[in-house]
């Protein structure tokens, strides 16, 4: 189910406040750091391309948001590779396409880019999760991420 009402365009530094607000009625924590560190990293660094995208309400209000890295190598050339790492609608948006549609964007971008692949990290026992990204046509990788605990 696609909301005809909601509009998507690319992220802008004015929509920190927004995002951290989803994000905090999400999760039920507020992680302003999380972001602010996101946001230097995409929209003061050279380094790296707008991938960032929000979906806007008929009023204006970002009632989502999905963000992701697309590295500039050297000489300015683009990576063929790009990473999707953080996803959010507001859960009075939510179950309505939002989500969808808004990978379905960020997809479209990255390929006018010339992004080939796209990776993404989900916990395996998140089944919600990776269904979601089963959905979008997002499979398991070649590599595995180890971890020790210490």
């Amino acid at each position: 189910m696609t909301n005809n009402a909601i509009q998507y365009r690319m992220m802008t530094a004015n929509d920190f406040d927004a995002i951290v607000a989803i994000d905090t009625k999400v999760l039920n924590v507020s992680r302003p750091e999380y972001y602010r560190t996101k946001f230097e990293k995409l929209f003061e660094s050279r380094d790296y391309i707008p991938t960032s995208l929000v979906a806007e309400d008929e009023g204006g209000k970002v009632v989502g948001f999905v963000m992701g890295e697309l590295f500039m190598g050297e000489y300015g050339i683009f990576q063929s590779e790009a990473t999707l790492d953080t996803l959010g609608v507001d859960p009075d948006y939510q179950r309505q396409g939002i989500g969808d549609q808004l990978v379905r964007e960020f997809i479209d971008h990255l390929k006018r880019l010339g992004v080939n692949k796209i990776n993404t990290l989900v916990n395996w026992d998140d089944a919600k999760l990776v269904r979601f990204f089963g959905s979008m046509e997002f499979s398991p990788s070649k590599t595995i991420n180890l971890e020790r605990t210490i």
